[in-house]
């Protein structure tokens, strides 16, 4: 009863007082409670079954001009579910992994849907500026006498089901009950100039009451076209609140549980589920594993049991005086901000494709090499290479990219990454951390839909009711691109103009310079200060798995550091730490017919990502000791790209309950040794 003031309590006083369940201060709004039967919809898959997602044929919306919050969700789940796992079966969807796999790893014919009944809600401080979509999920195999919860904060910028592939799916088939966030970033978009916004099921509307997110402008501004993003524009560094968000999420599920479970005080309900007796594991993966970490360095009322996360965008402050080794080598250039080394990236890569060492990389094709050839020479003459050909300065700058704390196993997918992920992460962090405004087009970006002239164009009104159940939350996304303001021919689709002297197609150097030279500005500086942390997670058990090959989150800025000041700044670490070879940030990719070549060389991480939570859960629950820190050394399988063999067990080994010395992580004094 600790904390539970006369308010709440009937019979306040008496031996036999009783707490009523009330819904957190927080909450914002009208709590919505919707019943799926397992068959026509459900929570893990929208009714559509394990076939239906593996479907190339996406849901459909029954009248395209209004569509329904039930369509919607169908469609998001859809489209969540494809961007974060490999869908194909030769890549293990619906063999070690997917709907069909029970929790116990074994695959069978089910399409794997789950009833249950979900709540969503919106927490804020009051403002109503905040509006951070809250969602639980509440299995109809959820047991009672054993209560488990568990936390998924979505991957990315993405909305309230952007990890329902993941950490969802996990939960769910455990019986645990799943309290989603969507950590303040999702799918708040807003079209200046239709006034369009979306309500918390995705809805789009020009009423702003209740919005995911309304931007704010000054007098006078003009549209332009432009869109606002939550993330991007919303002037208040969501990421600092990360942790927050997710511990919040956890409350919220407390809340829920007990309105749909605990015993009535009339028609009211009491009080019994609590963080004493309900097992809660904190999860996720990239962002959503960053705000797990997050969580449970604030978490001062003992909300969180543990904590698994797979490939966590986690940015460590340095505290500690920790050191990294890689063999025999100490790690001298890692341990940067996100925006330091995304900025680095957004620099070098288009250059560094070109080089004829990473000439096989999947997803060349998608790099202009006009404009990437534009950009060695401009590199060149503004003195940031010193080669004087574009083969020799394309090697130069994949150089500079190693220089900057990229792993050489991470070469071979710059190519991609700069045409799919970079620009986006530049544009929307650099805005976030600025705490800028749509209309300050920072660094001369912005985000607008492009006609065939590649110029900003009004929106196709049915492809913008779908920002929601089609959007990632980070343009280029659902028809928006980032286009460059400051072109000298005009706005233009980013990478086909150019800000730079001269007019040269160089995918815009004089902006990707400005971004690089606003991660020191005070602004900027204080906000980044302000994401980072200790380390300190409290004696909690973790475990951390992460790629070796992850070139959007690099092992030496996130989780190799973070490890480090965990070892030296927790004095109770119980933090385990798997790092995976032949394993990257987007498990999506390696099953992209247009990205051949992933298929061959990469295994899915989201299958270490499940064998950590099963560790986890195995630990809390019957007291079976975590493995050790490990490399696991598994088998990529090979063959031609584009038509992989199917993967097989041999391709993922275990994770090892006793490591051979070759493959143990250990820590020494202040010293993480990783072996090669």
């Amino acid at each position: 009863m600790g904390g539970v003031g006369c308010a709440t309590l009937v019979g306040c006083g008496s031996d036999d007082a009783v707490a009523l369940n009330t819904a957190p201060t927080f909450v914002s709004g009208t709590i919505q409670r919707v019943v799926n039967d397992g068959t026509t919809n459900d929570l893990l898959t929208a009714g559509l079954g394990k076939t239906g997602l593996q479907s190339a044929v996406a849901p459909t919306i029954t009248d395209a001009a209004n569509p329904i919050a039930s369509e919607l969700r169908r469609l998001a789940i859809y489209n969540n579910y494809r961007a974060l796992v490999d869908m194909t079966t030769n890549g293990g969807f619906g063999v070690l992994y997917g709907p069909n796999v029970d929790a116990g790893g074994v695959a069978g014919t089910s399409e794997g849907k789950i009833a249950g009944v979900e709540y969503i809600a919106y927490s804020d401080e009051g403002t109503g500026k905040q509006n951070v979509t809250m969602m639980v999920q509440i299995p109809s195999t959820f047991k009672p006498d054993s209560p488990c919860i568990v936390t998924a904060a979505s991957s990315g910028s993405r909305g309230v089901y952007g990890a329902i592939a993941t950490a969802g799916e996990w939960g769910l088939k455990k019986g645990c009950a799943v309290a989603y966030t969507d950590k303040g970033t999702g799918n708040g978009a807003h079209d200046l100039t239709s006034g369009t916004v979306f309500d918390i099921n995705g809805r789009p509307s020009t009423t702003t009451a209740g919005a995911q997110f309304v931007a704010t402008t000054p007098a006078g501004t003009v549209a332009n076209n432009r869109v606002a993003f939550k993330q991007a524009h919303s002037q208040q560094n969501p990421e600092k609140d990360w942790g927050k968000y997710t511990l919040q999420a956890v409350k919220f599920a407390l809340f829920a549980l007990n309105e749909e479970l605990a015993p009535k005080n009339g028609t009211a309900s009491t009080v019994k589920f609590t963080p004493a007796n309900t097992l809660v594991i904190a999860s996720s993966v990239s962002n959503g594993g960053g705000a797990a970490l997050m969580a449970g360095e604030l978490d001062t009322e003992n909300l969180i049991d543990g904590i698994a996360v797979g490939e966590p965008q986690i940015q460590p402050d340095g505290s500690g005086g920790a050191t990294v080794k890689f063999g025999t080598a100490t790690v001298t250039n890692g341990g940067k901000s996100l925006m330091d080394y995304t900025a680095q990236a957004m620099l070098y890569q288009p250059c560094a494709a070109l080089a004829a060492s990473v000439a096989a990389a999947p997803g060349v094709a998608f790099v202009n090499a006009a404009a990437g050839a534009g950009r060695c020479t401009s590199l060149a003459a503004k003195g940031l290479l010193t080669s004087t050909t574009t083969a020799t300065q394309a090697e130069e700058a994949l150089t500079k990219i190693r220089a900057a704390g990229w792993l050489p196993e991470s070469d071979l997918l710059l190519a991609s990454h700069f045409a799919f992920a970079i620009p986006a992460i530049a544009v929307t962090y650099i805005n976030s951390y600025a705490q800028a405004n749509v209309a300050d087009s920072l660094c001369g970006y912005g985000f607008a839909a492009t006609g065939a002239d590649l110029k900003p164009t009004a929106f196709n009104p049915l492809t913008f009711l779908r920002v929601f159940a089609n959007g990632n939350g980070i343009p280029a996304t659902s028809g928006i691109n980032i286009v460059n303001f400051s072109n000298p021919g005009g706005a233009i689709l980013e990478g086909a103009g150019s800000a730079s002297a001269g007019g040269k197609l160089d995918y815009n150097l004089d902006g990707a310079q400005c971004i690089a030279a606003k991660v020191t500005d005070a602004t900027v500086a204080a906000n980044i200060k302000a994401v980072q942390r200790s380390g300190k997670l409290q004696g909690k058990p973790t475990i951390i798995v992460h790629g070796r090959n992850d070139a959007l989150v690099p092992v030496n800025h996130s989780s190799r550091p973070y490890v480090a000041q965990n070892k030296v700044n927790d004095a109770n670490s119980k933090l385990t730490y798997v790092e995976v070879t032949n394993a990257q940030h987007f498990d999506a990719f390696i099953g992209n017919a247009a990205l051949g070549g992933y298929d061959t060389r990469f295994i899915p991480l989201h299958v270490y990502f499940n064998r950590a939570m099963d560790a986890m859960y195995d630990h809390l629950q019957s007291g079976k000791a975590l493995p050790p820190s490990q490399v696991v050394r598994t088998t990529p399988r090979g063959g031609a790209p584009g038509a992989a063999p199917a993967i097989s067990a041999a391709n993922v080994p275990a994770i090892s309950a006793t490591p051979t010395a070759a493959d143990a992580i250990t820590f020494s004094g202040t010293t993480l040794t990783i072996p090669q």
